[in-house]
Formats: structure tokens, sequence, C-alpha cells
């Protein structure tokens, strides 16, 4: 993680130079604050990257000597058998079009969202699948 914070933040210098030379020679404002925002997006991750790695074991990517398969390892737990994503893609479909056909759409759109949400936050509460 260490070198991944140093990568952000070096990009983050880049971008900000990139955003002084622009501004100055553009006079165009909008191109201007996206940089500024790029480089206020990278500095934010880099910082939150060189912060946490402190606090992190040396991994495999801050070895010289590291192989891939030194970052093997478990990704996490997904439930297989779940429907709650398909619902929520759904529900954000239906929303995103009331953006286009009209904001009267999003009156269908919220109850699935929120079904869908709701669902997946209590999987694993109800049925067989509960813990005592």
């Amino acid at each position: 993680m260490k070198i991944q914070g140093k990568m952000f933040l070096g990009f983050a210098v880049f971008i900000l130079a990139a955003a002084i030379v622009y501004g100055f020679w553009s006079k165009e404002p909008a191109g201007t604050t996206a940089l500024v925002l790029a480089f206020g997006l990278c500095l934010m991750i880099g910082f939150y990257l060189a912060f946490t790695a402190r606090r992190a074991d040396t991994g495999a990517m801050d070895r010289e000597n590291a192989d891939i398969a030194d970052e093997a390892g478990e990704l996490g737990f997904f439930s297989p058998h779940s429907w709650q994503p398909l619902s929520l893609g759904i529900g954000g479909a239906l929303a995103f079009l009331s953006v286009v056909f009209g904001w009267w759409l999003m009156f269908f759109a919220m109850p699935v969202i929120l079904v869908g949400l709701s669902g997946w936050v209590f999987e694993y509460y109800f049925g067989e699948n509960r813990t005592q």
C-alpha cells in the first residue's frame, strides 16, 4: 500500500501542475475546475492509502521479490443465491429512466429500490438462513 499511496500523491502533484498550466494557457474555467477537482480526488485517495499503509502489515506489493501468487487468498463472502442485486438493478434503471422520461417514474423506482436494498441488508436474518 505504500507504493500505491506514493503513486497517487505523485499523480496529484502532476495534475495540479497540469491544472495551473492549463488554467493560464486556456483561460477556460470548466477544464481548470475539472483538473483541480481531479487533483483533490487523487490527494484524498493518496493520503488515505499512505495513512492506512502505516497501520497495515507489509503486503506482497511492498516487497521487491514478491510473486503474483503471494497476494492470492480469500476475497470475501458473496451470497450465491441472492435475487436482491437484480431488484436493485431494475430499480436503478427505472430511477435513471425517470431523468429521461419524467420524475413521475421515480415513484415506481423508489419502492423497488427500497425492497431490494432492505432485502439485501436483511438477507441472512430471515428464513432458513437466520442465525440464533
